[in-house]
């Protein structure tokens, strides 16, 4: 198994930016693919970005491209999601989450593995 910690949220206004970091422990990290997703008050959780383990693959929801990049470092069991020209749509909590494959999805049911979460709000 792998476990997920998410850091890097905080209250930022419109136009900001934040980095998320997403850091792993237990098995090899290198060989899971790694997506973030987002949950905002009374609403369903939606992906958000997602990245392959050699890092080639990478998805964006339409909502977020070309605001957002997500990256990952191997040797640190760590991705990040650097979000720029952040809008007060952004505002929920965002989760990290792991699958075990090279296949990068955007559905939440597809990992098995979660973070805690980490808020992220921006202020109009």
């Amino acid at each position: 198994q792998v476990q997920l910690v998410e850091s890097g949220g905080g209250l930022v206004q419109a136009g900001g930016s934040l980095r998320l970091s997403c850091a792993a422990s237990g098995r090899t990290f290198s060989s899971y693919t790694v997506g973030w997703f987002r949950q905002a008050p009374g609403k369903e959780r939606e992906f958000v970005a997602g990245i392959s383990w050699s890092g080639r693959r990478i998805f964006y929801a339409d909502s977020v491209k070309g605001r957002f990049t997500i990256s990952r470092d191997n040797a640190k069991n760590t991705v990040y999601l650097q979000m720029n020209s952040l809008k007060p749509e952004d505002t929920a909590v965002y989760y990290c989450a792991a699958r075990e494959s090279i296949v990068v999805v955007t559905t939440r049911n597809e990992y098995p593995y979660w973070g805690q979460g980490t808020q992220v709000t921006v202020s109009s």
